[in-house]
């Protein structure tokens, strides 16, 4: 038994060491990607890819049904029941591709962007290869065998960026995106099916469907609404501005997501195996919690702090001038990115208790003060206006509910608080450093490399003494 206790939490590490290489990888690769594409296609091109995102993402929340999660919290043996989540997975995936085909025409005019009808039919190929690899996936997380994903992403990586800069570059447009993403993907599915040996065999169980469906249901409304909630922006901004401000929104949209898309998608890929793990001791899951928020928040308040203060320096360095305009929701929604962070680790906290009726009420919440806000930050105050109003709701109606229900399983809000005071002390010495260059430099390159050395330099120091806690994760 004590060699057991020993071997999990080294299992942990070991899988987050993967996942917080596969992440560092992919995320840079599409960030250099990005900007390359950003010199080679004009704002309206990612207007109307995001369009097709938009679909695409709407559509994957509920692929297939929430059922692959139960994989990772499964208290036998998943194999089990993995044929009948193959099953359920599929069949899905082949019913809500054929509505994106259907609806596309419809969808694409709402948002103001009626070209983007046939990348939306194509990019939404993705559901079906997502049907197909639901059970392996999830499996992969259960075994923290983060190697398997490591390698699986890094071949999608490669091919997605070849294909989608050679396409940008010969003048294809919008189009680039959709086939490079597509072919990456259908390279993915079949690496990570070769090395878990494990390709699709659909059968079905009813008394384990129904347990499944059970289960899955309330997550899968729990993952409509939190698509609803992150893209609700972007159906605003392109029904009342329009595709070009679409694309500056998407932009800055993507750059403030990179805490989420870095630091929280490491450490979910770990963190609901490692929360089921120790769900029926209270004091064990406190401490879980309390841990993996300051492992996530070490690097996320400090980044979202730069984000927020050097906007403008940094969208027209790494872009340039003609996306300057972004800058505006940008220094908005790097505010919204600390609140998605946060949230999406509560997330996960509340699934591995059972608690999925929980987050369906909270990402309605969410949607519902979204759907109130958004138009109106929209009508006053463009693509600033939509940014403000999502950071708002984030901040001071959602973080606040999160905390609240999490606190209701028994967790101190006092030993969250504690885990987190060193970072914002850290924070608010990195601010005070980053607003005085910023009143003596002009938005510049020069201002961006030294305001964020200074600010890094600052932070540093409130940090350091914390770095044990990767050590002990798990």
């Amino acid at each position: 038994m004590a060699h057991r206790a020993v071997e999990a939490p080294r299992t942990v590490r070991k899988a987050l060491s993967f996942s917080a290489l596969n992440t560092v990888l992919a995320k840079l690769g599409s960030f250099l990607t990005g900007v390359v594409l950003a010199r080679l296609l004009v704002p309206e091109d990612f207007g109307v890819f995001a369009v097709a995102l938009v679909v695409l993402s709407a559509v994957l929340s509920m692929n297939e049904l929430g059922v692959s999660l139960a994989l990772v919290r499964w208290p036998g043996d998943p194999l089990r029941i993995a044929p009948t989540v193959t099953t359920i997975s599929m069949g899905s995936s082949v019913l809500l591709y054929a509505v994106c085909w259907f609806g596309a025409p419809a969808f694409s005019a709402a948002l103001g962007a009626p070209d983007a009808t046939g990348v939306v039919r194509l990019l939404c190929v993705a559901v079906l290869i997502d049907g197909v690899t639901a059970a392996p996936a999830q499996l992969v997380n259960r075994e923290f065998r983060q190697g398997v994903r490591l390698l699986s992403d890094v071949a999608n990586l490669v091919v997605t960026t070849g294909v989608t800069v050679s396409l940008a570059a010969t003048g294809h447009g919008a189009w680039s995106l959709g086939w490079g993403q597509l072919a990456g993907n259908v390279l993915a599915a079949v690496v990570l099916c070769r090395l878990t040996s494990m390709w699709p065999r659909p059968g079905f169980d009813r008394r384990q469907a129904a347990e499944l469906l059970r289960f899955g249901l309330p997550l899968a409304g729990a993952s409509l609404l939190v698509f609803a909630m992150l893209n609700v922006d972007y159906v605003v901004t392109g029904r009342v501005l329009g595709a070009v401000a679409l694309g500056l929104y998407l932009q800055a949209f993507n750059l403030a997501s990179w805490p989420v898309n870095v630091f929280s998608a490491i450490v979910r890929r770990v963190s609901l195996a490692a929360f089921s793990r120790v769900q029926d001791d209270p004091a064990r899951r406190q401490e879980a919690l309390a841990r993996m928020v300051t492992v996530l928040a070490v690097p996320t308040l400090l980044v979202c702090l730069l984000l927020g203060l050097l906007a403008l320096p940094l969208i027209t360095t790494v872009y340039g001038e003609a996306w300057a305009g972004a800058a505006a929701a940008l220094q908005f929604l790097a505010v919204l990115g600390v609140v998605r962070v946060f949230g999406e680790l509560c997330y996960d906290f509340l699934v591995a208790l059972g608690l999925s009726r929980s987050t369906l009420w909270l990402q309605g919440l969410w949607l519902g003060a979204l759907v109130v806000a958004l138009p109106v930050g929209a009508l006053v105050g463009n693509i600033r206006g939509v940014a403000m109003a999502h950071a708002a709701v984030g901040l001071f109606v959602v973080l606040p509910a999160y905390l609240l229900v999490v606190a209701r399983t028994g967790v101190s809000l006092r030993a969250l608080g504690s885990a987190l005071s060193m970072p914002l002390l850290g924070t608010c010495v990195a601010a005070m450093v980053v607003v005085g260059m910023r009143l003596v430099l002009p938005p510049s390159p020069v201002l961006l490399l030294t305001a964020g050395a200074l600010g890094v330099l600052a932070y540093l120091p409130f940090v350091w003494p914390l770095r044990h806690q990767f050590r002990e994760l798990g």
